[in-house]
């Protein structure tokens, strides 16, 4: 299958770390900037008298969507030129195709094998069931897990490689709301790994920790923001 994935560090190559370049999206007056003033620290809570399943299974369906949406009005400028890895900061992650062999793809390649794979799984009757008495598989947390870890990754790359893009076509207000959505709703279910989101950590405690609109503060739900591994 093609859902295992792992990430390794991107190797020295002599020029500054991306880590250490100046993160044009902490600063104030873009992280302040959103669509909407909804908190979503109590619109991502499970509903009463809603199945956990059916609610994890419209929201990340939504999320996939509007991630896909994002991501398309800076793909021209991500091309295997631009973005020879899919890389996030001083990370690169790879893909592992059916048989578990590990691809170095480009960025544009990655998010392409993402979202096509994430497509093919949420209109999978099996999987995400949409007929009445269908029932959700054994396994559909862990899916949705995975399907949260890709988003995830591409959102990442979205800030770290095409902020400025974002920011030249005011889209910026667009992607920190769905960002603060995205993320406390995964921390709500514990849907997410925080050593895996350590990598951007500091946009997460800029945008979701109570300061601005949607914030849901410090501890949010789940995991927590004070549980999130640091990463050097």
């Amino acid at each position: 299958m093609d859902w295992l994935m792992g990430k390794s560090k991107a190797k020295p190559n002599g020029k500054k770390p991306a880590a250490e370049e100046k993160k044009v999206y902490l600063e104030p007056e873009y992280a302040k900037s959103r669509i909407t003033d909804c908190e979503f620290k109590e619109l991502v809570v499970l509903p009463r008298e809603i199945d956990l399943n059916e609610w994890l299974a419209s929201n990340t369906t939504t999320f996939f969507h509007h991630v896909n949406l994002q991501y398309s009005t800076i793909s021209e400028f991500c091309t295997g030129d631009a973005c020879q890895t899919m890389a996030v900061c001083n990370t690169q992650y790879y893909w592992y195709d059916e048989r578990g062999k590990k691809v170095k793809c480009t960025a544009p390649q990655y998010v392409d094998f993402v979202m096509s794979s994430v497509q093919k799984l949420v209109t999978d009757e099996d999987v995400f069931p949409t007929k009445y008495g269908r029932e959700f598989p054994s396994s559909f947390e862990s899916l949705v897990k995975k399907i949260c870890r890709y988003l995830f990754h591409v959102l990442a790359h979205i800030y770290s490689s095409h902020f400025k893009e974002t920011l030249a076509l005011e889209l910026h207000g667009h992607l920190n709301t769905l960002y603060v959505h995205f993320i406390l709703f995964a921390r709500e279910f514990n849907l997410l790994d925080p050593k895996e989101t350590a990598i951007m950590d500091d946009l997460t405690e800029v945008l979701c920790s109570g300061g601005g609109p949607g914030g849901g503060g410090a501890s949010g739900g789940g995991t927590g923001a004070q549980n999130h591994v640091k990463e050097r």
